[in-house]
């Protein structure tokens, strides 16, 4: 490889991390950000360096546009979605979507939030995750986007008005994860109803993502005795026999079982510790990048119940 080829390699590795970290808060799909960092790097080694004068500037430029492109078809297809729609998890432990040091960067690749941006036009979501998830400032975001700085910030206040709905904000920390996810999953192994639903709020919400590939509710299971009596049939009829480990899956302590469903848990805002939310994901086609994620030895945790 020649030294200018080397060099423009370097600088695309650079800030491959930052780019796979936008596109995929852009469109809640680990394979079609790889997809778009590869649409990116084909531009990049097309271009002729004397017009970037900023290489950081210009990726992240070509990877935003990049999204706004496919978010486009990305509506169409989402709106023929079997059942609900929910983002594919991410292994966030390895700081595959950037530092989470912060309950502000945590939220940023939550599935809660994440949900929550598919109401926003591609347009407002770009500003809104350029803003709060990478702290662009408006001039910036501007620049990017080829658009005024006060209409950066028109766009980012309208969509921060219309994410701002309730969401899961308490953050246990790791050995806390480890002991309320350890009582919650004997519970429901155990078949022990009673006390599963004593760790779930009134209106704990459960939302599972099958896609039309394999058996799932359609829609969300709402209630504690319902979402209790749910949890334990799915888990005695289909998971009786599957390994299950706890890992930190977008942000949020998550029951991984064997490789074929995930189960990402919610605490509310109280130190009760009880259980607001569950989203799980069985679309088989939605777990084949933490599958090759979960390749790599050490990225578990727990007892395996």
């Amino acid at each position: 490889m020649s030294t200018p080829a080397a060099a423009s390699a370097a600088d695309f590795e650079e800030h491959r991390g930052r780019m796979f970290g936008i596109a995929y808060r852009m469109l809640g799909s680990a394979h079609e950000a790889e997809d778009t960092v590869q649409d990116a790097y084909l531009r990049w080694s097309a271009a002729d360096r004397g017009d970037v004068e900023h290489p950081g500037a210009w990726l992240a430029k070509t990877v935003t546009r990049l999204c706004l492109n496919r978010l486009t078809s990305a509506r169409a297809r989402r709106e023929e979605y079997v059942g609900p729609w929910l983002p594919e998890p991410v292994l966030t432990s390895d700081g595959t979507l950037g530092p989470l040091d912060s309950a502000e960067r945590r939220d940023s690749v939550s599935m809660a939030l994440l949900v929550l941006l598919e109401q926003l036009t591609p347009v407002e979501r770009a500003v809104y995750v350029l803003r709060e998830a990478f702290a662009y400032g408006h001039r910036e975001i501007a620049g990017l986007l080829d658009i005024t700085e006060a209409n950066s910030r028109q766009l980012y206040r309208r969509a921060a008005q219309r994410v701002e709905a309730p969401r899961p904000r308490f953050r246990p920390d790791p050995q806390q994860w480890q002991g309320l996810v350890d009582t919650f999953m004997a519970a429901a192994r155990n078949g022990d109803v009673a006390r599963l639903e004593t760790l779930l709020s009134a209106d704990a919400r459960l939302v599972s993502d099958g896609g039309g590939v394999v058996s799932a509710a359609r829609r969300p299971v709402v209630g504690r005795d319902k979402v209790a009596r749910f949890l334990v049939g799915v888990l005695d009829k289909y998971a009786a026999d599957l390994p299950v480990a706890l890992a930190e899956v977008n942000g949020m302590p998550a029951l991984v079982f064997g490789e074929v469903a995930v189960l990402v848990v919610e605490f509310g805002d109280g130190p009760d510790g009880l259980v607001t939310g569950m989203r799980a994901v069985l679309n088989p086609e939605k777990l084949e990048f933490l599958r090759r994620q979960l390749s790599h030895p050490g990225r578990l945790s727990g007892p395996g119940w």
